[in-house]
């Protein structure tokens, strides 16, 4: 039985300098790195007018609960999104307390000071416990425009541990040298101090955390990054637990090298990719919606 070795070579690709659109610059290093053929795939578009960038996060925001809602992260009223407010930063967004995520519009999102009282958009009850995170966190890092925090099943399962994931596939790559974990779980949260001893333990460059006995927090610059990090954390706390149990059978389990892993990581795990890993569903969500999701551009 005969075999053959393919050689794979490079070829260099004229790719135009704007998108059809006109909305785009130069292509960046990653745009190049991960879509090939000519034409630019296109990422976070460049909104200028703060007020219809304010539309453009609500937009993705009611996009983001919808996608957790058919994956199934609902939990009673546990789980919240934030959006730090792109007109007054020191303000932000979350979602009104009690509705279903699945339901949730732009026009439902809830603006509130860093007193915690409702300035803006619909005038209802936020979760308290999503105060205290999201208002901390908003407050500590300033390069934070978003944080998703949801009481998923895998995500419980793991946090139980009080550890981070391993790197053990391509995917668990996004999380390398951004994973912090909680080790301090006090009940429901519900004082500020615990909410700053969350954002101590996430310290300068975390990404995401493990709340432990509690679950899954991530974060972003934009709210579809922070999104598709929980999404992506969710299924590889899945895919960890699998592993864990196999390995208990006997089973070795491998490693990803800290050279690929951190490769892996800066080719697929900027802002700009994260941004558009998300965007597959969330398009579907609008095309789901008939009319009450938009991309908001």
């Amino acid at each position: 039985m005969s075999t053959t070795t393919i050689t794979a070579t490079a070829t260099t690709i004229p790719v135009p300098l704007t998108s059809e659109t006109g909305k785009d610059d130069a292509p960046t290093q990653t745009q190049l790195a991960v879509a090939t053929g000519g034409y630019i795939f296109p990422g976070i578009p460049k909104i200028t007018d703060p007020y219809k960038k304010r539309q453009w996060q609500l937009e993705h925001m009611a996009g983001a609960f919808r996608v957790f809602a058919r994956k199934g992260f609902t939990e009673g009223t546990s789980g919240h999104i934030s959006v730090r407010d792109p007109i007054d930063p020191a303000t932000f967004w979350i979602n009104p307390m009690g509705k279903h995520f699945g339901m949730l519009k732009a026009s439902d999102m809830v603006h509130i000071n860093e007193q915690g009282q409702v300035i803006g958009g619909n005038r209802v009850a936020v979760n308290s416990a999503g105060f205290v995170i999201h208002s901390a966190i908003h407050r500590a890092r300033p390069d934070i425009n978003a944080a998703c925090h949801m009481h998923t099943i895998n995500g419980k399962a793991w946090s139980a541990f009080g550890r981070p994931i391993d790197t053990i596939n391509q995917d668990s790559c996004n999380f390398y040298g951004t994973q912090a974990v909680y080790n301090d779980f006090g009940g429901v949260v519900i004082d500020e101090e615990e909410g700053q001893r969350i954002v101590d333990a996430l310290g300068e460059k975390g990404k995401v955390i493990f709340l432990q006995n509690h679950g899954l927090l991530t974060t972003g610059s934009t709210v579809d990054e922070a999104a598709y990090l929980l999404t992506c954390l969710e299924r590889t706390c899945e895919v960890q637990l699998k592993v864990e149990a196999a390995a208990a059978g006997g089973l070795q389990k491998r490693i990803i090298s800290e050279e690929a892993a951190e490769f892996t990581a800066r080719t697929n795990a900027d802002p700009e990719t994260l941004y558009t890993e998300f965007q597959p569903d969330f398009e579907y969500e609008i095309w789901l919606s008939h009319g009450e999701l938009c991309k908001g551009e």
